[in-house]
């Protein structure tokens, strides 16, 4: 049987028998049991109805978290010219063209965020298969293909988070940290399981939110009433 820590032992009897409690229960059941040395990241996870191998089954989106996610985003453009000034003028990290597609191909991502002027897809699509299994490709259903460049770069460094249900049909996201007050998490977290609500595809039949689940990054999970969560308790 393995053995925890006196940490891990605490955490997990606290959270023993506690499932499907509200919103505000979890939150402050996390926030008391991330007791790390560094300030965890509180993540959301949702089992929803779908199979998204089918198009019309796929959940994809973005929500600008009110209260931001306490993390630094490291935003790379892809663009030319004007557009290249305006992302270095809106806070861009990483700007290029052919040389930024050089670097990524050589095993160089030092980004959270890709954005790309849609003139730039001829370049950007050669590396599908690099940024696409890290959920990095520029799309324009969720805004990283624009020629809004300023608008992009300022969303992604301002809070906005990305969602896209994989193939079990989990969505999962990162809405804050442990130090964020318990108002703000919650905040987040409803925003976050609305624009899920919202981005329900054509084909979801039946139940659409299945399971809720919040945890720190070392800490256990709870799962969390759905209908605490959509407002329907």
């Amino acid at each position: 049987m393995a053995k925890f820590g006196k940490r891990t032992t605490a955490a997990r009897a606290a959270f023993e028998g506690k499932q499907n409690v509200t919103v505000t229960e979890a939150v402050a059941l996390v926030k008391d049991n991330a007791k790390a040395k560094f300030d965890e990241t509180v993540e959301i996870a949702m089992q929803l109805g779908v199979d998204p191998r089918h198009a019309d089954q796929m959940v994809r989106g973005t929500v600008n978290l009110p209260n931001g996610t306490g993390k630094t985003v490291r935003v790379a453009v892809f663009a030319r010219g004007e557009k290249a000034d305006e992302a270095k003028a809106a806070g861009a990290d990483i700007i290029g063209a052919e040389d930024l597609m050089e670097t990524v191909q050589g095993g160089t991502i030092d980004f959270d965020r890709c954005i790309a002027t849609p003139d730039m897809m001829g370049v950007v699509g050669r590396l599908g298969k690099v940024l696409g299994p890290r959920n990095l490709m520029p799309n324009p259903r969720v805004g990283t293909v624009t020629m809004d460049v300023k608008a992009a770069v300022e969303a992604a460094k301002g809070g906005e988070v990305q969602f896209k249900a994989e193939k079990a049909g989990v969505v999962h996201a990162g809405i804050g940290k442990a130090s964020f007050s318990a108002k703000q998490l919650e905040e987040n977290m409803l925003a976050f399981v609305e624009a899920v609500s919202k981005a329900r595809p054509t084909g979801a039949k039946g139940t659409y939110m299945k399971k809720i689940a919040v945890s720190s990054t070392m800490g256990p999970g709870v799962s969390i009433s759905v209908e605490s969560a959509t407002g329907n308790a």
